[in-house]
């Protein structure tokens, strides 16, 4: 018989037992972890150097970086935000680091750090760690005030139960049979595959560009008819920053963006659609057709191939100049009309298409999970169920990349545990 039982020995589940434990050292609180390691998913992230939070302090700014959950967060990073993640970490001898683009490390650059962090203060703190404890079956118990969960070969009884436990079909099947609704998960946080030879062979450039994935104009036949009307008057899908050309396609914080808000759209494409890269944002075709003539005009003699007539990575210049149908020897003054607006176009709408997507790095995230109207957010507590409270990914919230999916499981962990400790 335990208090609380928390199911999930992730970045949520260990939070939450911290914080429930730190606030009402008297509760029997313990963690039930699947597997026989805990926070894999927090070893790895950030590039094993765990990406904690992000400095963005206003919370109306915080949540314009979740495709799923913004409106439902806003309360929640009012009451615990990324100051309160950092200043948690801060106190527990963990000092971190605000780089230039926001993102919040350690400053060991470890991910170790942190997750020592979590297992040494659960330990302390008395919080018992069961691993290789794969929940089975939850629910009622026939007295009807506690929650009875059976793993593969024993029960037990809690008085709260918090599920933690990220992206787990079978759970949130078990959910399902209790009458709770489970929007279906697809994919987010994903690379583009593009087979090209405009970006064949130059892999590793990075630079900044502007995206666009407009609407397909036909649509399989199985998207019912309610998508297609929603889809034809949905404005493209549009994002700007670095992009990163790989081995495999597109990467890049511009592409995962447009991945994660445009996570069910193109699940719905079945990942094949056509991409648009502006690879010069502040000009449109036609302001760098007429900066082209200015070129021509300036430097007659000069070998298109090699001028380089813009501010890009040399390599991706040549390969957009000779998929405009430009010979390697023609120089400006002897360029045609038509091939300077093919060159205009290469640079600020060059169309690709993509044929699949590959899960960027190991940080997979999912959309989909608890549906939002089903959760009191003031508390995480399910508004079906007493006493079942919900942190992290299980719910229908995710974000672009960032910190900012670590930072929706720090602020659910923490007003739930506060909210079971109230009780």
């Amino acid at each position: 018989m335990f208090d609380i039982i928390v199911v999930g020995g992730g970045a949520a589940g260990f939070y939450a037992a911290i914080q429930i434990a730190e606030h009402a050292p008297h509760l029997n609180v313990a963690i039930f972890e699947r597997g026989k390691t805990v926070l894999s998913k927090v070893k790895v992230s950030g590039g094993g150097r765990c990406n904690v939070t992000h400095g963005e302090f206003s919370a109306q700014e915080l949540v314009t970086n979740y495709p799923r959950g913004q409106k439902e967060l806003l309360g929640p990073f009012h009451t615990y935000a990324p100051i309160d993640v950092m200043s948690f970490f801060e106190e527990k001898g963990i000092p971190l680091k605000i780089e230039d683009d926001g993102r919040v490390f350690p400053k060991s650059n470890s991910s170790q750090t942190i997750i020592d962090c979590f297992v040494n203060e659960a330990e302390r703190l008395g919080v018992k760690i069961l691993r290789n404890s794969s929940v089975k079956e939850f629910g009622r118990s026939k007295e009807g005030d506690r929650w009875r969960i059976t793993t593969m070969n024993k029960h037990y009884q809690t008085k709260k139960l918090l599920l933690a436990t990220g992206s787990n079909p079978k759970i949130w099947k078990q959910l399902e049979k209790m009458r709770h609704t489970i929007i279906p998960p697809v994919p987010s946080l994903f690379t583009f595959n593009i087979n090209d030879e405009r970006i064949r062979g130059i892999q590793g450039i990075s630079t900044e560009a502007s995206v666009e994935i407009p609407p397909k104009k036909r649509f399989p036949s199985k998207i019912d008819v309610e998508l297609k009307s929603a889809l034809k008057n949905e404005s493209v899908l549009e994002s700007e920053g670095p992009v990163l050309i790989t081995h495999w396609g597109l990467s890049g914080p511009a592409i995962l963006k447009l991945s994660a808000w445009g996570a069910n759209i193109l699940y719905k494409y079945d990942y094949n659609f056509r991409v648009i890269i502006n690879w010069m944002p502040e000009y449109t075709t036609g302001s760098m057709e007429l900066y082209l003539r200015e070129v021509k005009e300036v430097e007659p003699k000069k070998t298109i191939l090699r001028t380089n007539a813009v501010d890009m990575p040399r390599r991706l210049w040549i390969n957009l100049v000779k998929a405009a149908g430009i010979d390697k020897d023609l120089k400006w003054g002897d360029v045609t009309k038509e091939k300077l607006q093919n060159l205009a176009k290469q640079l600020t709408a060059c169309s690709f298409k993509v044929e699949g997507k590959s899960t960027f790095k190991e940080e997979f995230v999912t959309a989909g999970g608890i549906d939002l109207k089903e959760i009191n957010f003031k508390t995480f507590e399910s508004k079906i169920h007493q006493n079942l409270y919900f942190a992290g990914e299980i719910i229908n919230v995710d974000a672009i990349t960032g910190g900012f999916n670590f930072q929706n499981a720090w602020t659910g962990a923490y007003i739930a545990a506060r909210a079971i400790v109230s009780k």
